[in-house]
């Protein structure tokens, strides 16, 4: 399950691309999508704002945007003749992020695998316009990132360190 990092984050925080492939793929492997191919990029308000202005069209940056490379009838149902062999790109504002762990007193580590955990939840279909839908996809983004959190013996210096 191939889980493509790449880091267009000039100036940003440092953050391990090798801890964010890590998280990915035991997300995927949560969700039983082992075989499926994830791409993420980590980018800078600079690059989030323009990515969000042309294709929300809102001058701003935020926090993840997401992708997705199917279109969805309802949550994890592809539609005919669509596969989840590739499921699409979630963008993570590093500098967002940053900001947002130091609101919530936590590392950045921890809010780019819940920035993640929400971004692959949308690849999916999963949204939250209505209560339901938040109630669902909240509680999915939490399994995501139970099922991601690493063991502290495996964590290697660059993944701890960031």
């Amino acid at each position: 399950m191939p889980v493509l990092v790449r880091r267009r984050a000039p100036g940003c925080d440092p953050l391990s691309a090798r801890s964010v492939a890590s998280m990915g793929r035991a997300m995927l492997a949560d969700l039983g999508l082992e075989r499926a191919e994830l791409s993420v990029l980590l980018t800078s308000d600079d690059g989030m704002r323009r990515l969000n202005r042309e294709h929300r069209h809102k001058d701003r940056p935020t926090d993840v945007l997401s992708f997705p490379q199917c279109e969805f009838r309802r949550p994890m149902v592809p539609r005919r003749g669509h596969s989840l062999a590739i499921l699409g790109d979630v963008i993570v504002s590093v500098d967002t992020a940053a900001r947002q762990a130091a609101a919530r007193r936590r590392p950045l580590l921890e809010e780019v695998r819940f920035l993640l955990a929400h971004g692959l939840l949308h690849l999916l279909g999963y949204d939250h316009a209505t209560p339901q839908e938040k109630k669902v996809m909240t509680a999915r983004t939490q399994k995501l990132v139970r099922a991601s959190r690493l063991p502290s013996s495996s964590r290697t210096a660059s993944e701890i360190s960031s």
